[in-house]
């Protein structure tokens, strides 16, 4: 018993260790992985927000009325002429 004591407190000891000193990770489920090649129509768009810094890719997300959440590219001219309407329209609305 006490031979198995001498094996699992090292074991143990190591494992938190190892957690401890894990680096911080960020939730990749609200990352972009690819763009949509897709022109979303201005009038299906609800809203949309910027992808987390931390994302490996930069990406503006827009949120249709039926929930759908679409990747495209924030350089794009046809994306920022949506944000411009949407964001004016949320202005309007309150």
């Amino acid at each position: 018993m006490r031979s198995l004591m001498c094996v699992l407190f090292p074991v143990l000891f190591c494992s938190v260790q190892m957690t401890s000193s894990a680096p911080f990770s960020f939730h990749v489920e609200n990352c972009c992985i690819a763009f949509t090649n897709v022109k979303i129509p201005l009038k299906l768009v609800v809203s949309y927000y910027h992808t987390s810094s931390n994302c490996p890719m930069q990406a503006i997300v827009f949120q249709t009325q039926k929930g759908k959440k679409h990747c495209v590219d924030p350089e794009s001219t046809w994306v920022n002429s949506h944000k411009k309407v949407i964001y004016f329209k949320k202005l309007c609305d309150m």
